[in-house]
């Protein structure tokens, strides 16, 4: 064991891993983060952030070889050229399936937070509300109130473009100017206003993309609307840890950043009924370590900080850490989404746009809001993200023609299409769980995790309305050959995976209490999505990072106090 004792220890780099650093080392605690995957360097290893489609050798699209690598990631998408080396494969870094699941990962600093949609939305009082009022999952034990605060210092610091609305369901924020919709997507605007009475509406989606000018953002710059974000924006365009977070947190002098170093343990004193630090194996060397701290913040990504947790067994802890009620693994949730609609839309053949906008329309939630909007076949609902477009110059592969006829086809725009996809909540069940493999191991020894979670007949109820709705809307705004669809993706195709170590009042039904630390071993925090009560139906990553937040600024005042001696 390193006879260094930290103050704090963080694993993970991602969306929460970068606040829980960033937050503790500026509040002067020797921090050490700890990341599995290899470095990366803001800018200098982003090695496609600047090349176009044909620099590509297959156009951006990996080889068939290549593909099957990512056999579960490609019930989606498989990564392309341009950014494949920010996911791992699932034949060098398997897992098991009981039950069909999609595990997206990223294993290197920064993690997830380079490739993420940037979407970025707040649960509202309904969210946290709706596993009490109807039945469904425990009751969180936080409300709106609680954590509002916290979406406003991260939506200051992060830079979150948007339009105030005055929402119930869909809080406003502190916003950045935000981007604009085109002529199509501002006509079904104007139509969804006239054509519908349920309060349904469209706005330009909220996202992490630089629109103004945000404080304490050094090397920092506007969004450049190039759209390659998931390769790394050299910009600093967008938020991720690499360029925010990180850079702040080493700005200290507070921060020891290890990469290459896999925590699958944390360990705990019988005596002190406290952790005292981790377990780790250094990827390149196969040493196996120990470091010792204070507490420790658990941000490896939801289902790996679960895995963590499993894998943590004791006398006292003989499942897993803190996993008194049995609860640990259970409750796993994902958003079900692709389902919805397309179009042809006649006209506006003398429009076009400039750049290309990283962000795409809203549409909020507008079901089982009230009597007026209620559904009788599913409880919850779902919202929709979307774009309009001009076809481009890839419409002129089915032609024929050659020379002038050929460069003409190229160089005109084609038909404006339009089309949106739904994002549904996904209820709490129990079921749904993860556990680790009885005798599958990785290349380090270590169990690998389990997934069995399906969607239920709530969510295959509310699919057809996700449809259903899609249509109408489209159809009523005189839109052309409308196409409802349902691709049926499984639970991780969103890659919004959440829960497993949930939030709750009580250490018989839940494994962390409101202030995120696990109820039975209160050094420990888990702010990644594992601590997820309920899912809501919008993008969760700014809420990992509002918790996250929070719960840094209650260990700061919990160690300063000398809780944690």
């Amino acid at each position: 064991m390193e006879d260094i004792l930290y103050d704090a220890i963080v694993v993970g780099t991602g969306i929460s891993g970068g606040w829980a650093a960033k937050e503790l080392c500026e509040k002067g605690l020797k921090t050490l983060v700890l990341e599995r995957g290899r470095m990366v360097k803001h800018i200098e290893d982003y090695p496609t952030m600047n090349k176009d489609n044909w620099d590509f050798k297959l156009g951006g699209q990996l080889s068939s070889k290549e593909k099957k690598k990512f056999h579960t990631e490609n019930r989606k998408w498989a990564p392309g050229e341009d950014n494949a080396h920010f996911f791992v494969n699932a034949v060098d870094h398997p897992y098991e399936e009981t039950k069909s699941f999609a595990w997206m990962r990223g294993y290197h600093v920064g993690g997830r937070s380079i490739t993420w949609g940037r979407q970025s939305y707040r649960f509202s009082e309904i969210d946290f509300e709706a596993n009490r009022k109807d039945g469904h999952g425990i009751d969180w034990p936080i409300r709106y109130k609680d954590i509002s605060p916290w979406y406003d210092k991260v939506e200051k610091y992060i830079g979150v473009n948007g339009e105030k609305l005055g929402l119930k369901q869909l809080p406003d924020g502190e916003f950045l100017p935000p981007m604009q919709l085109n002529c199509v997507e501002q006509d079904l605007q104007k139509s969804m206003k006239t054509k519908f009475d349920d309060g349904r509406l469209l706005t330009i989606g909220r996202s992490a993309n630089l629109t103004g000018v945000v404080e304490d953002q050094e090397g920092r710059t506007l969004c450049q609307y190039r759209n390659r974000c998931s390769r790394g924006c050299p910009f600093g365009g967008y938020f991720s840890s690499n360029s925010s977070t990180l850079p702040a947190a080493e700005r200290t002098g507070n921060m020891t950043l290890r990469p290459n170093s896999i925590v699958h343990e944390i360990i705990y004193d019988e005596a002190s009924k406290k952790a005292t630090g981790v377990r780790v194996i250094d990827t390149e060397t196969h040493e196996k370590l120990e470091f010792k701290t204070k507490f420790i913040f658990l941000c490896a990504s939801a289902m790996a900080s679960v895995g963590i947790l499993l894998k943590s067994k004791s006398e006292r802890f003989p499942n897993g850490l803190g996993n008194d009620s049995g609860a640990l693994g259970n409750g796993i949730m994902d958003h079900h989404f692709q389902a919805g609609a397309s179009a042809d839309v006649p006209g506006y053949l003398n429009k076009y746009y400039k750049g290309r906008r990283p962000n795409g329309y809203y549409i909020p939630r507008f079901v089982n809001l009230d009597q007026k909007t209620k559904r009788k076949d599913y409880v919850r609902g779902f919202g929709y993200q979307g774009g309009a477009s001009r076809s481009d110059w890839s419409s002129a592969i089915a032609e024929t023609s050659y020379g002038k006829n050929l460069k003409d086809v190229i160089l005109k725009p084609g038909t404006w299409r339009i089309g949106m996809t739904a994002f549904g909540e996904v209820l709490p069940y129990d079921e749904n769980k993860v556990r680790l493999s009885k005798d599958k191991k990785d290349k380090w020894g270590l169990p690998l995790l389990d997934f069995d979670v399906a969607y239920k007949d709530n969510e295959m109820k509310m699919r057809k309305d996700m449809v259903n709705e899609a249509i109408a809307i489209f159809e009523r705004a005189g839109f052309e050959n409308v196409h409802g669809y349902d691709t049926q993706n499984g639970p991780g195709s969103a890659i919004h995976e959440m829960g497993g170590a949930r939030m709750g009042h009580s250490p018989k039904n839940s494994i962390v209490n409101k202030n995120n630390q696990v109820h039975s071993v209160p050094n420990v925090y888990v702010t990644d999505g594992a601590f997820m009560t309920s899912s809501s139906c919008v993008n969760p990553s700014l809420t990992y990072m509002a918790f996250t937040a929070r719960a840094a600024n209650h260990a700061a005042e919990q160690f300063k106090t000398g809780e944690f001696s």
